[in-house]
């Protein structure tokens, strides 16, 4: 009678938990859901820095814009590198279109103009670039509207 009952304390002890293959499947579908997770998140962040991209190259043609109105119908030179880079300035009025041009959001690549930038920003035109992360093509320009 001892050993029955034993072994009847022995079976409900063991029903209690959760066997391995139940954990596994747990673990798994877990692992399926994060990686989901953790994808579309990174796609949605990197939509989000080229829709900055894109605004800040629209800022900085504005700026251009107001210049090329304002500053005697030329564009401001100099965009190599540096990518305007002490803002765009109107020496005569004295007048900051954009004081600070805006960076890119992961710092590299750097907004620029395309090469040779001595024929793509110059004082009669100007082709502005971002390089997107996310979309088809991966390239976005504006030129002048003059």
């Amino acid at each position: 009678m001892r050993i029955t009952k034993n072994k009847e304390q022995r079976t409900k002890v063991w029903k209690f938990g959760f066997t391995l293959m139940e954990l596994l499947v747990v673990i798994s579908i877990i692992a399926i859901l994060i990686t989901v997770g953790l994808t579309s998140f990174s796609t949605a962040q990197k939509k989000a820095r080229d829709s900055k991209r894109k605004n800040d190259i629209k800022e900085v043609q504005t700026a251009l814009e107001q210049y090329y109105s304002v500053c005697g119908s030329v564009y401001p030179t100099g965009a190599d590198d540096s990518f305007y880079a002490g803002g765009i300035v109107c020496s005569s009025p004295s007048l900051a279109m954009m004081p600070t041009v805006p960076s890119d959001p992961r710092g590299t690549p750097p907004y620029y103009c395309p090469t040779p930038a001595a024929t793509n920003c110059t004082s009669l035109t100007y082709q502005i670039c971002a390089s997107l992360e996310s979309e088809t093509p991966s390239t976005f320009c504006l030129t002048n509207q003059q």
